[in-house]
C-alpha cells in the first residue's frame, strides 16, 4: 500500500482557500476564452467536438503536437494520460517488479520514488547538496548501479530547487545508462521554461533509444486544469506495456482535455513566453527580497522553472510555515515534505500575484 502523499495532503486544507500560494509549481493558467481565442475557428470547433470515447493512445492531433517538442519523435511514439502523476504510476509499474533496483533524483516529487517502493523496489538516493548548487555528481551515480539496476529517475529542470544540469552532464548521464542497459527516466516537465534558451537541454527522448521523457500541461504552460500529460519514448517495449496498464485506469483522456491540449500546443511558445516574462519579473523583487532578508534565508537561485528552495536561517521551518499561513494567509511548503532536514522550504514564482504574496510575507517576517 502506498503511503499517503505528504505534499497534497499539506496542500489539501488550503490550496482552495487560502489568499496566497507562495510555493504554487506552476505558471499563471488561462481561462477557456482566452485559450480559444488564439485561433480564429477555435470556439465554433470546441463547441461541435466530440464527447465520445477517445482513442486510447491520446488524439492523433495532440500526439502530432507533442511530437513536434521533440526532435527524434514521431506522434505514434508519444502517449497521453491524465496528468504526469498517471505517467509516473504507469512507467514504474511497467519497468519494475519485486526486488529491482532504481536510482532517484533526490530531492524528489514523492510519487518519483513512492511508487518504485510500493512495486517492492529498492530505491537508492541520488542526492543533490545545497553546498554544490544542487548539481548531481555523476561519481555518486556510477558507483550506485547494481545488476539488477532498472531505471535512473531524474528531474531537470527540477524540482523543488530549480537546478538545470548541464549539457555535458546530461549527455554523460546517457552514456551511463547506456552502458549498463539501464533506463532513463526524465522528468521534463519545466521544460521549456530555462531562463536562458541556450541552457535548454536535449530531450531524454531524443538523446537515447531507451530513455522515457516526461511531458505536462501543467507546469511551462499553466494548464493545469486539462489534466494532459504524456512520455515520449522510442523504446517500444516500454510504451506498449504503459499503453496495456493504462485499460486498468483512465482507458482514455476528456475530449474536451485533449482538444484544448493541442490548441495550446500549437501556440505553446507565445503561451511560455507569456509565462516567463512572469517569471523574470518576479525573480527581480525574489533577488532584492533575500538580499534584504540574508540574515534569515538564503538561496541558490534557480536557472528553469517556477520553484526554488531557499533555507531557513534560525527557526524551524515548519513551526514558520504554520505561522505565516495561519496568521498571514500565505502558504510555504516546509522541505521536510521532501524528506529534507536543512530546514529548506519551496517558494513559487510563476502566479501574477506573487508580488502582493511576497509583501505579505515580508511583513509577516518584520512583525
Amino acid at each position: 500500500m502506498l503511503p499517503p502523499f505528504k505534499l497534497e495532503r499539506y496542500f489539501a486544507p488550503y490550496e482552495h482557500t487560502v489568499k496566497y500560494l507562495l510555493c504554487s509549481s506552476d505558471c499563471e493558467s488561462l481561462s477557456i476564452a482566452e485559450l480559444l481565442a488564439m485561433e480564429s475557428d477555435a470556439q465554433a470547433q470546441f463547441q461541435q467536438h466530440w464527447l465520445g470515447y477517445t482513442e486510447y493512445e491520446g488524439a492523433p492531433g495532440l500526439r502530432r503536437e507533442i511530437s513536434h517538442i521533440y526532435t527524434h519523435i514521431q506522434p505514434e511514439q508519444t502517449l497521453v494520460f491524465s496528468g504526469a502523476e498517471e505517467a509516473i504510476y504507469w512507467f514504474m509499474h511497467a519497468v519494475l517488479t519485486a526486488g529491482d533496483h532504481i536510482i532517484v533524483h533526490t530531492p524528489c516529487y514523492q510519487s518519483l520514488a513512492e511508487v518504485a517502493r510500493g512495486i517492492g523496489a529498492q530505491v537508492a538516493p541520488w542526492l543533490a547538496h545545497e553546498s554544490a548548487a544542487w548539481a548531481l555528481d555523476l561519481d555518486k551515480l556510477r558507483s550506485a548501479i547494481r545488476p539488477n539496476t532498472r531505471a535512473i529517475v531524474v528531474n531537470t529542470p527540477h524540482n523543488p530547487t530549480g537546478c538545470l544540469m548541464t549539457a555535458d552532464q546530461f549527455a554523460e548521464l546517457h552514456r551511463i545508462a547506456d552502458q549498463h542497459g539501464i533506463v532513463v527516466f526524465c522528468d521534463e516537465v519545466y521544460r521549456e521554461s530555462e531562463y536562458e534558451l541556450a541552457d535548454r537541454l536535449p530531450a531524454s527522448c531524443d538523446l537515447s533509444l531507451n530513455a522515457v521523457s516526461l511531458g505536462v500541461m501543467s507546469k511551462t504552460y499553466g494548464l493545469a486544469g486539462l489534466r494532459i500529460g504524456w512520455v515520449a519514448t522510442r523504446n517500444r517495449a516500454i510504451f506498449e506495456r504503459m499503453a496495456q496498464l493504462k485499460d486498468y485506469s483512465t482507458i482514455c483522456n476528456a475530449a474536451p482535455s485533449e482538444f484544448l491540449a493541442e490548441l495550446a500546443l500549437r501556440h505553446r511558445v507565445v503561451i511560455t513566453q507569456r509565462n516567463l516574462d512572469i517569471i523574470q519579473k518576479n525573480l527581480v523583487l525574489l533577488d532584492g527580497f533575500f538580499a534584504r532578508h540574508s540574515n534569515i534565508m538564503s538561496w541558490q537561485r534557480p536557472k528553469a522553472g517556477t520553484i526554488a528552495f531557499p533555507r531557513l536561517i534560525g527557526y524551524d521551518v515548519a513551526s514558520f510555515c504554520h505561522n505565516l499561513v495561519t496568521q498571514s494567509g500565505v502558504l510555504l511548503l516546509p522541505g521536510t515534505l521532501y524528506d529534507d532536514r536543512d530546514n529548506h522550504f519551496r517558494i513559487g514564482f510563476g502566479r501574477k500575484n506573487m508580488p502582493e504574496a511576497l509583501a505579505v510575507l515580508e511583513q509577516f517576517i518584520g512583525n
